[in-house]
Order: C-alpha cells, then structure tokens, then sequence
C-alpha cells in the first residue's frame, strides 16, 4: 500500500503545491489535497488545519504544508499536539527536522524558495529517518509546558 501524503497551501502556496504533488507521484506516493485549489486569496488556516487534523489523529504519518512565508501555516499546524512542523528554507533544514526532531510536517515559503530547492526539501523529509538516542529525550520535552 503506497503512503498517502497530506498536502495543504493558501493561495501564495498554489502552483508549489502543484509541482510537490507531481513530484510525489513521481515518487510513488499517494496525496490527499486538502487545497486551496487555486490562486485566489484565502485564509491559509481554514486549509492547514486540516493537514493538522489528520496527522494529529494519525490518519497519516507525514504531511506538507506550504504559505507565501511559511510561517502561518507551520504557526497553526503546530497547535496540535502530535504535530511537529519544521520550516523548511533548505534541505540541510528538512534534514535535521526529521533526524534530530522527529518533524512530521514540514511547511515551505512559496515566496522564498525556488522549485528544485522545494523539491530537494520534499526529499530529504522523506528520506530521512529520525536518529532517536539523546534527541528522542529532547522531543518528548517538547509538549511538557513549564509552570
């Protein structure tokens, strides 16, 4: 059974979405496109909230968000629990989110990034697996809030 990949933008985020879709079934992968659908302006977290549904709920293991900066949607993924988002500006980035933070979302600036260097960071989030040992520690804190 091939893993089926959320996906989400706004419109900023549009034709990336397109492209990672494309590329992910290139890779074997199965997406379920939670939008938007289009350039057309819309409000980036009624799209991100879904992507952070699903993987919070474990509908899927790993997702991809992406926004003009993405900030706001990594901001609102990020407010599930379970959920654990890596801006992703480079590849080197994707790569130590997953290995010494197990991310298993990752969110990309449209605006910022060209298509290869999008499509390097899909990869290395892919490929890379988390290394655990003293990192593992280190995320468990991650949702213990301080008093």
């Amino acid at each position: 059974m091939k893993e089926i990949i959320p996906i989400a933008c706004d419109h900023a985020g549009y034709e990336l979405k397109e492209v990672v879709k494309k590329h992910l079934a290139d890779r074997g992968f199965e997406v379920k496109d939670f939008g938007t659908n289009s350039s057309e302006s819309v409000d980036y977290p009624d799209f991100a909230h879904q992507v952070g549904r699903a993987i919070n709920n474990g509908e899927y293991r790993r997702g991809i968000v992406i926004c003009g900066s993405g900030n706001g949607v990594q901001m609102t993924v990020n407010k599930y629990p379970n959920v654990r988002c890596a801006l992703c500006w480079t590849a080197e980035i994707a790569h130590l989110g997953r290995q010494h933070n197990d991310c298993n979302v990752i969110s990309m600036p449209a605006r910022f990034i060209p298509q290869e260097v999008a499509l390097a960071i899909v990869d290395e989030y892919l490929d890379t697996e988390f290394e655990g040992g003293r990192h593992q520690r280190r995320v468990e804190k991650i949702n213990q809030l301080l008093k």
